[in-house]
């Protein structure tokens, strides 16, 4: 398969995995509080792929460890207790829009810090696909008062997924997707989840009922398919794409979420179908590829 093929069929897969990942996140938190599945998300992730980091111990570069925690923590630490916590408070259709920001972000973190250039087609079709995604959050008559804590938690994680993405493809990108996620689930961040976790009180606390194992189900499944497996495939769509167009899976998970909604017997409305049909829109302006400004 060429990269062009690739990269769109990785983009498609991940809006699938992370825009399902907000209604097991939902699931997870009727059993556990925000902090615990946070923890258990990144716990389980790093469990899952000991055997891959162990056998690979010696393949990954030392000397760049220090961009790999910056990546891990800023992408898959932080952000993963941010968002059940923030979960608890304002409705989806905010924390989709907001969500939706990244891509903006990526264009400010990669010209500031890594010197990303980004052409006018590309800023045309994230303003474009921005709008869709509005449009199609704001069709969810579900939402809630605005709450400007909880929004200020969501814009801090979603401007470290750009962080985490950026940094990713200047300073990692030549090392296998596989490699990348098992030492950053696995020996930078196992050790700080499982002290979360201890923090918690969860193993002090956990009863062995039914309803808790549920619990445990809910969140093993947002863990091995939203966590583990999405940063495997989102490390290799960033290998072989830019940041920007590998940030646009934000704008597709609102699609996903609508239609797990239709799923569940909700009706699709015509401003649902509009708004997706706009973000499909401005990906097609994405095409184009993103130039390195030169410092010399």
């Amino acid at each position: 398969m060429n990269r062009e093929r690739e990269k769109w069929l990785l983009l498609m897969l991940l809006s699938i995995i992370w825009g399902s990942s907000f209604i097991l996140i939902k699931k997870s938190l009727e059993h556990f509080d925000p902090f615990q599945v946070g923890a258990l998300r990144v716990l389980i992730a790093g469990i899952m792929l000991a055997p891959i980091a162990i056998f690979n111990f010696k393949k990954f570069p030392k000397e760049r460890l220090k961009w790999l925690a910056l990546a891990a923590f800023s992408g898959n630490f932080i952000p993963m207790f941010l968002f059940p916590i923030v979960e608890t408070e304002i409705s989806s259709s905010i924390a989709g829009i907001i969500n939706s920001m990244m891509p903006i972000f990526v264009i400010i973190v990669g010209g500031i810090f890594w010197k990303f250039g980004t052409s006018k087609r590309q800023l045309i079709g994230v303003g474009i696909s921005f709008l869709g995604a509005c449009i199609l959050m704001l069709s969810d008559h579900g939402g809630g008062d605005l709450k400007i804590v909880p929004i200020l938690w969501l814009l801090l994680a979603t401007f470290l997924y750009a962080v985490s993405t950026t940094t990713v493809k200047s300073k990692l990108s030549d090392i296998p997707a596989k490699i990348m996620s098992s030492f950053v689930f696995f020996y930078i961040l196992l050790l700080p989840s499982l002290i979360a976790l201890i923090f918690t009180g969860f193993f002090q606390n956990f009863q062995w009922t039914k309803s808790e194992f549920v619990g445990l189900g809910f969140v093993s499944l947002l863990s091995i398919f939203g966590t583990g497996l999405a940063m495997m495939l989102n490390y290799r769509l960033l290998n072989i794409s830019t940041p920007l167009f590998a940030s646009t899976v934000t704008l597709l998970m609102p699609i996903v979420a609508v239609i797990w909604g239709v799923l569940d017997g909700e009706t699709l409305t015509l401003i649902q179908f509009f708004g997706g049909t706009i973000i499909i829109a401005g990906l097609i302006f994405l095409r184009s590829k993103v130039k390195k400004i030169n410092n010399s």
